[in-house]
C-alpha cells in the first residue's frame, strides 16, 4: 500500500480522493487552510469525516507560505495529488491576487516537496476553463490553452506550465487532469448544483446569469476521485481531460431538480457574466485510452444523489452561503 499526500484535502474532490484512497488501503497526509474562499462549514463537514478515518493525518496550513514544504520532509511519499486552488472564474477577475498566490505559489511549492524529498510522482488538478471562449466541441487536450478568458483560468495555466518545467528539470512523473464542471453530495455552495437544489428546497428564487441557454458538461464527484487516482501511474508527462458524457443547459438543470424534488422553482435572469464559458463538453478519449477510464454515473442518479444528501444534511445545509 503507498502513502499519498493531497492537497486540498478538505475541498469538495480533495476529501472524496482521500476517502477511497484509504478504503483502498492507502494511507494520506492532507493539507488545506480551510479558508473562506466559500462558507467554511462545508470543508469542516468534509473533514471531520476524514479525520474519523484511520490512516489519514492533516496540517491545517497554507500551501502558498514556503515554510509548508518542510512539514513533508519525512513522509516518503509514493505520490503527491495536488488539488488545493482558488477556483471560481468570477472572483478570480474580482480578486486576482490570490489565485496567483494559491494556485501558481501553492503549485511551485509542491513540486518543490517532490524535488526535495524525492517523490517522483505528481497529479494536478487544472480546469476546462484553460480552453477560453471557442475551443472545438467536444474539446480534446490538443485544443488550444494560450487564450484564458479570466485570471483563474490564467493561473492554472501557469501552473500547468511549472509542472512541464520540473517534470523536465527533474524527471518528476506529472499528470494533469483537467476536470469538467464536477458535481455530487457535499459539493461546492458556489457552483449551480448546489446552489440550485437549496434554493428550489428553501423556496428561494433562483438567481441565473444570462438566459440559462448556457450549457455544461457535469461530472460526478465519484468519477473525478476515481479518474484522479488511477492518473496516478507512471506516464511521464500528459494532459487528460475528465469529464461528463452529459451535456445539460442550465435552464435544463433547473427543470430536473424541480422534477426530483417535485418543488417549482422562481427563476430570475439576470445579465450574463463576461468571465463564464457558453458550454464545455469534454472529449475524454485520451482518458478512456490511458487511464482505462470513463465517467459512469449519469447526471440523473448524480443529481439524485446530491439531493438525497442534502435532505439527509438538510438542518444544517439550508444555512450554507450559496452567493
Amino acid at each position: 500500500m503507498a502513502h499519498y499526500l493531497v492537497t486540498g484535502a478538505a475541498g469538495f474532490i480533495g476529501a472524496r480522493t482521500s476517502e477511497i484512497l484509504i478504503g483502498q488501503g492507502h494511507t494520506v497526509v492532507g493539507i488545506d487552510n480551510v479558508n473562506d474562499a466559500y462558507d467554511p462549514r462545508m470543508k469542516e463537514y468534509r473533514l471531520k469525516k476524514l479525520q474519523a478515518l484511520p490512516g489519514f493525518k492533516f496540517h491545517r496550513r497554507d500551501i502558498s507560505e514556503k515554510s509548508c514544504i518542510e512539514l513533508f520532509k519525512d513522509e516518503k511519499l509514493d505520490g503527491v495529488i495536488h488539488l488545493a486552488a482558488r477556483a471560481g472564474v468570477r472572483f478570480s477577475v474580482e480578486n486576482p491576487w490570490v489565485f496567483l498566490e494559491s494556485n501558481v505559489i501553492g503549485t511551485l511549492n509542491m513540486l518543490e516537496v517532490c524535488r526535495q524529498y524525492g517523490c517522483k510522482k505528481i497529479v494536478m488538478a487544472s480546469t476546462s476553463s484553460i480552453y477560453g471562449e471557442n475551443p472545438p466541441y467536444p474539446t480534446p487536450e490538443t485544443a488550444s490553452s494560450s487564450e484564458p478568458m479570466q485570471p483563474y483560468a490564467a493561473s492554472k495555466k501557469g501552473a500547468e506550465s511549472l509542472v512541464h518545467s520540473y517534470h523536465h528539470l527533474y524527471d518528476i512523473d506529472a499528470t494533469i487532469v483537467r476536470y469538467f464542471t464536477v458535481y455530487g453530495p457535499a459539493g461546492r455552495p458556489d457552483l449551480a448544483m448546489f446552489r440550485f437544489v437549496q434554493w428550489i428546497l428553501e423556496g428561494q428564487p433562483v438567481r441565473i446569469n444570462g438566459d440559462g441557454n448556457q450549457s455544461r458538461g457535469f461530472t460526478y464527484i465519484d468519477d473525478i476521485a476515481r479518474g484522479t487516482i488511477a492518473a496516478l501511474k507512471p506516464l511521464g508527462y500528459e494532459v487528460i481531460n475528465l469529464g461528463g458524457h452529459e451535456v445539460i443547459s442550465i435552464n435544463q438543470l433547473v427543470e430536473m431538480v424541480e422534477e426530483l424534488t417535485g418543488r417549482s422553482a422562481n427563476v430570475q435572469y439576470g445579465p450574463p457574466n463576461l468571465a463564464d464559458m457558453l458550454t464545455n463538453q469534454a472529449d475524454v478519449t485520451k482518458a478512456r485510452e490511458m487511464l482505462g477510464w470513463e465517467p459512469q454515473v449519469d447526471l440523473r442518479q448524480g443529481l439524485s444523489n446530491l439531493i438525497a444528501w442534502y435532505n439527509a444534511e438538510r438542518e444544517w445545509a439550508k444555512e450554507v452561503l450559496t452567493p
